[in-house]
């Protein structure tokens, strides 16, 4: 199910990389992890951890959600999703299954006459014990900026 929702800025620390779709499975674990050592230097609570593409070259922004603020240090900065109007839908499933995902929300956009903006972001939860042998159950919300309506 698709939902088109406005959607405020939502704060982030991360650290900026360029990605071949290849790589994504290992990087997006990487850079989470280079973000969760930076808060906790730092003292600051994280939530969800996001990745963000930026365009099609994948420029992408991956952390966690900034749930206070948050210093530059390093490679660590802090951004935010954009904000806006948002297509989005929760994936269940493993995370080598999000393209159906992503193919939904493209899908839909196409069947009304909906164009993405080009950033589109994935929230992941934090890793219960039970996805180890329950994958299925596995959430990620996908979103994708749209354009405004004419």
């Amino acid at each position: 199910m698709i939902e088109v929702r406005q959607h405020p800025a939502l704060p982030l620390a991360v650290v900026r990389r360029r990605a071949d779709p290849a790589d994504l499975a290992r990087l997006v674990p990487e850079c989470c992890g280079l973000v969760w050592s930076a808060l906790q230097q730092q003292g600051v609570r994280g939530g969800r951890h996001v990745a963000l593409y930026l365009d099609a070259q994948i420029q992408v922004m991956i952390g966690v959600e900034a749930l206070q603020p948050v210093r530059a240090a390093g490679e660590l900065v802090a951004a935010t999703t954009p904000a806006g109007e948002v297509a989005r839908t929760v994936h269940l499933g493993p995370y080598g299954t999000l393209g159906s995902a992503h193919s939904a929300i493209l899908a839909w956009c196409r069947a009304n006459g909906r164009r993405v903006a080009g950033p589109r972001w994935e929230l992941y939860g934090h890793w219960e014990p039970e996805w180890d042998s329950h994958p299925e159950r596995i959430r990620t919300d996908v979103c994708y900026l749209l354009e405004p309506l004419s």
